[in-house]
């Protein structure tokens, strides 16, 4: 079976980087299911280049967004994305760029890759998931100490590079609620949006 390198849900293009991730979040689609609307993103390898994901892209209609999204964290895969990330930018320049990541990506890689990025990513939807460390930890299973204070750092790292920056939540995970109002007051004062994700119970069908 071949990779799943590129996806479309709901008219949006999606790009599946890895499958590696430096979380384990109790709510994570991944953890109940194969696939997101019957594309399965489990990948066969990680031993692809940015040229076969630019390949897969290249059969796909370029809508008006592109998501770096998948079953795993896209900064992982940096050198990669940030190719793909230039290929569009050169090629459809009207095409908004997002990332959704866990934010650790400063803590793996030892320096602030934000900088790199600027110009090339329009957007980060950052999973900040929680009031405070405890609950951080409790939802997202972070594999390394000290990762909630980590995602708030890079939260501020893109607000200081003046990139569009979304603080996110899940809410409604099996009955459980987050204290939105806090979240939110956490993200204003890091200098993001903030975007509070109901969860699916089933996932995409």
């Amino acid at each position: 079976m071949a990779n799943t390198l590129v996806y479309e849900l709901y008219g949006k293009i999606y790009i599946n980087l890895t499958n590696r991730c430096t979380n384990e979040c109790i709510f994570c689609l991944r953890q109940d299911k194969d696939d997101v609307c019957g594309q399965t993103l489990w990948l066969d390898n990680e031993d692809f280049t940015a040229q076969d994901v630019i390949e897969q892209l290249k059969n796909f209609k370029i809508s008006s967004e592109v998501i770096f999204c998948g079953y795993g964290e896209p900064l992982l895969k940096l050198d990669i994305l940030k190719e793909v990330a230039k290929y569009i930018r050169e090629n459809y320049p009207d095409t908004k760029i997002r990332v959704n990541t866990n934010g650790h990506a400063n803590f793996v890689y030892k320096r602030n890759i934000v900088p790199e990025l600027k110009g090339l990513i329009d957007e980060f939807s950052v999973s900040l998931n929680g009031k405070d460390s405890a609950e951080y930890d409790e939802l997202s299973q972070p594999k390394f100490e000290g990762a909630y204070d980590e995602v708030k750092k890079f939260i501020k790292a893109c607000s200081d590079e003046k990139i569009d920056v979304v603080a996110s939540v899940v809410e409604g995970y099996k009955g459980r609620h987050i204290d939105l109002e806090k979240c939110e007051q956490i993200a204003a004062e890091l200098g993001a949006k903030f975007r509070a994700r109901e969860w699916i119970p089933a996932g995409y069908s």
